[in-house]
């Protein structure tokens, strides 16, 4: 199964299960906003369960935390990260802040699903990965699935939350496919954690995302040099759980972060400042981290080629680190 098909089938399933859950947002009737993750479910389940909504990103948002405060489990899509910042209203001020402000003891079934779009001459407002943003506020939970298998799970648990979820997703990730088990049950969100991916005692590598999916593919291209790497996907990105992030510091001794976004006070830092804090001990190398460069995503395809990070790029990274000499 593909990633993309991955999330409908994880969006079918839920309003088959849950009679109440509503899906809202722009474009959901249109494979030109949401790829194919939409196909056909508003005339499976009826067009006032799934609802194509106004441009009116934080009025739909605030429609969509109104109705999870009053027992109506929603499903809010952002078709573009890039402009839920319209939105901060409602996910900061509102959602993530409602039960602290008014002790609110019941659930809130919400999920906003956003996704990245960047590549194809997009430019600098359509590409954008902010889920440094997102991770920086108590009271949301923020998932960022890699593979497949991962997008179905991550997705039915976060519809499944009694919390405002923020489940991020990457159209860069949609052709990833993998053969995997649909499971009738899956632990609360609450309970899960990064992931390790390969095991191996050179090095730690955390990524998220499509980055995740760009590192193993360089892991694969290095195989005849005989690097071993402990390749851990994050996952879930608030809270944060660094305990085996550190366990494997501890073995390996030697730290790369990958991440698609900037590098200013994002996902990288907080992993690598984290790692100072509790295993700087065991660290032999000072850790590295490829991020974006610090500018406004190129809008020209040759620029694009520099701009994003690419397996080569990594495969240098993990070079330098390990004190590798087959090149």
């Amino acid at each position: 199964m593909k990633y993309v098909e991955a999330i409908r089938q994880a969006i079918d399933d839920s309003l088959s299960k849950q009679e109440k859950l509503v899906v809202l947002g722009q474009g959901v009737w249109s494979p030109f906003y949401v790829g194919s993750s939409m196909d056909g479910l508003e005339s499976k389940y009826g067009r006032q369960r799934v609802i194509d909504t106004p441009v009116s990103e934080n009025g739909v948002t605030g429609l969509a935390l109104g109705a999870a405060i009053t027992g109506t489990p929603a499903l809010v899509i952002h078709p573009r990260m890039d402009f839920m910042i319209l939105a901060m209203d409602s996910i900061v001020n509102a959602a993530s802040k409602w039960r602290y402000s008014l002790n609110y003891k019941s659930p809130i079934p919400l999920t906003i699903r956003t996704i990245i779009n960047r590549g194809g001459e997009q430019g600098a407002q359509h590409s954008q990965a902010l889920q440094s943003w997102f991770s920086h506020i108590p009271g949301l939970r923020v998932v960022m699935p890699s593979s497949p298998s991962d997008a179905y799970q991550l997705l039915i648990q976060s519809l499944e939350s009694p919390d405002p979820v923020i489940f991020i997703e990457d159209r860069w990730s949609y052709d990833e496919e993998e053969e995997f088990e649909i499971k009738t049950a899956y632990p609360p969100l609450s309970e899960e954690k990064p992931k390790l991916i390969t095991k191996g005692n050179d090095l730690t590598i955390v990524s998220t995302g499509f980055s995740t999916n760009l590192c193993q593919k360089a892991l694969i291209d290095l195989k005849e040099e005989k690097i071993t790497v402990d390749l851990i996907d994050l996952r879930v990105l608030q809270p944060l759980h660094t305990e085996i992030i550190l366990e494997s510091i501890k073995k390996t001794g030697k730290l790369l972060v990958v991440d698609a976004a900037w590098k200013n006070s994002g996902i990288s830092a907080e992993i690598i400042s984290n790692v100072c804090e509790s295993g700087f001990a065991y660290l032999k190398k000072s850790p590295i981290r490829i991020t974006l460069p610090s500018s406004p995503a190129p809008t020209s395809t040759i620029l694009e080629q520099v701009y994003y990070t690419n397996i080569e790029e990594i495969k240098e990274s993990i070079f330098n680190l390990t004190e590798n000499s087959k090149r």
